[in-house]
């Protein structure tokens, strides 16, 4: 069967002069010129092979019986067609429907959970599918449109992802409380570099890390690798060694005997923000998400005095509370 090629508006014409037998009124109600009523029914009937109307002279048209079960099926289209227009202007007004988020693993504990909470009790008519994800994952999930949203780092780019910065976060070195450098005010690469580093082996992850000491010509004692943030945490709390991070770690029982130090080179941080395909435009849904990690970001900055972050550290260790000012 080949493909029968007419539009929507010779679709309306032809209905439009069915519903009111004649192409006179169809043209008036329409806007449009008669020959114009006449050639899209002329169309029709080719394209068809159907004889839609009986043409009276000087009395207008009736639709054959082929023509009025077309123009019940016409009929029924069209309202498809003006129902599907509404709907997909909802989609670009109201905040409903289902947004789809990927988040770097670092992020995902430490901040999203507080910001769904806040999202979905103003919006609840939107349904957020949060996935924990890599960053060749993530950024491969956003090019594939399986997800809408990546919050992550700015690591390894694309040109095809664009990219909005919203809080550069600096390195700084995790220790247990019990560790020789935990009641240090800060410390150096180099003092790192002699020390056990429980390194989170996550590719883009461990190059940027790797790259710290690099830069300064050092070589770091990698005494363990893990895929896990929680199991790094572990291991650091258990002293088997130090490890490097740049969100700030959350006050829950799993930071309960870490300590974080803040390194005293001037390091490259890395920009936490909103990773988006290019060129495209945000569903209201992500738009509206969007906004609250703004706000949860300034909150966060103006309540940390720039950028600092209360840890858990027992009582009579005063020290190293708070992360570097940046």
């Amino acid at each position: 069967m080949k493909p029968m090629n007419f539009t929507l508006k010779q679709l309306r014409y032809f209905a439009v002069a069915g519903e009111h037998q004649s192409v006179t009124k169809a043209a008036e109600l329409l806007y449009v010129s008669q020959p114009s009523i006449s050639s899209a029914i002329l169309h029709l009937e080719d394209v068809t092979g159907l004889k839609l109307f009986v043409r009276h002279h000087a009395q207008g048209l009736s639709l054959t019986p082929q023509g009025v079960e077309f123009y019940r099926k016409a009929r029924n289209l069209l309202q498809e067609a003006e129902s599907l227009a509404q709907f997909a202007s909802s989609l670009s007004t109201e905040i409903t429907g289902t947004l789809k988020v990927a988040g770097f693993p670092t992020v995902t504990g430490a901040v999203l959970p507080r910001i769904l909470k806040g999202f979905m009790d103003k919006y609840p008519s939107v349904y957020v599918d949060c996935r924990e994800l890599h960053q060749k994952n993530l950024i491969e999930g956003i090019q594939n449109c399986d997800y809408e949203l990546g919050i992550t780092y700015d690591m390894e780019l694309p040109a095809s992802i664009s990219f909005e910065p919203l809080v550069s976060l600096p390195p700084y070195a995790v220790v247990s409380t019990d560790h020789p450098l935990a009641n240090r005010r800060s410390v150096s690469m180099a003092e790192l570099a002699e020390q056990p580093l429980v390194m989170l082996d996550w590719p883009v992850s461990r190059q940027y890390f790797m790259s710290l000491f690099i830069s300064l010509g050092l070589k770091p004692n990698c005494a363990f690798r893990t895929h896990s943030l929680s199991m790094a945490r572990g291991m650091v709390a258990n002293g088997l060694g130090y490890s490097l991070l740049n969100m700030p770690m959350s006050g829950d029982s799993s930071s309960d005997h870490l300590v974080a130090l803040p390194i005293e080179e001037p390091l490259v941080p890395l920009a936490l923000g909103v990773a988006r395909l290019q060129d495209t435009i945000s569903t209201p849904a992500a738009a509206a998400f969007i906004d609250d990690i703004k706000q949860y970001v300034a909150e966060f900055m103006n309540d940390n005095n720039g950028y600092s972050m209360a840890l858990s550290v027992p009582p009579g260790n005063t020290n190293n509370r708070v992360l570097p000012t940046h």
